[in-house]
């Protein structure tokens, strides 16, 4: 187990609070979500890819009540701290290429938020690929990650990241996240892009494929 989880569950029944605080010096899901819901106001069918331990997962469910969510990953920890409801909301230890050679076009509505960094170079494109199968005719991709600069703050999320969970992490610039994204869905695909709370680091961007 990552050094993360361990400290984590030294708090008990706080674990999940402290992994709030902890979570909101780099990022204000709330914001985020927010941003998804003005992209997206009516979506029916979401798929969140890389779900963890369930936080982005629970505020979806509270800004979409009337849709059905599918929160995919690889942990076996996935959803472990979500508090939501579960009727409509299924956890899938699976990852999303096999869910686009299952549910191709499915979802109008695809979610990768803090995901592509930890995953190899190598694997990057793959990825994106089979985000674009699984994402329906005139459905929408967000991606939220965490850009590459020469600031303290982002020092102090390589730290955390590398160290706490214990991933071999590689952050993108945003030149470098573009391009990712144009590889796979095309540059007439990339429609917006938004700066998330509380750092000029997370960078949000809308893809309609």
């Amino acid at each position: 187990m990552a050094l993360g989880p361990r400290i984590r569950g030294i708090f008990g029944p706080y674990e999940r609070h402290v992994a709030e605080a902890y979570r909101a010096v780099f990022l204000n899901i709330d914001a985020l979500v927010d941003r998804i819901r003005q992209w997206a106001p009516d979506a029916k069918e979401i798929l969140e890819v890389g779900c963890g331990e369930g936080a982005v997962t629970e505020r979806l469910s509270a800004a979409y009540p009337n849709a059905q969510i599918t929160a995919i990953d690889l942990t076996p920890r996935l959803g472990r701290l979500y508090a939501g409801p579960r009727e409509r909301v299924r956890f899938l230890q699976k990852d999303v290429q096999e869910i686009a050679r299952v549910n191709p076009n499915a979802f109008d509505l695809v979610i990768l938020s803090d995901v592509l960094h930890h995953v190899p170079t190598e694997g990057r494109r793959a990825l994106l690929d089979a985000i674009r199968r699984a994402t329906a005719v005139n459905g929408k991709f967000v991606l939220k990650d965490w850009e590459r600069t020469r600031t303290p703050i982002h020092w102090l999320c390589y730290a955390s990241d590398r160290y706490i969970t214990g991933d071999a992490i590689s952050y993108l610039t945003r030149d470098e996240l573009i391009r990712k994204i144009d590889d796979s869905f095309g540059r007439a695909a990339r429609i917006e892009e938004a700066p998330i709370a509380p750092w000029r680091n997370n960078i949000a961007i809308l893809v309609a494929p």
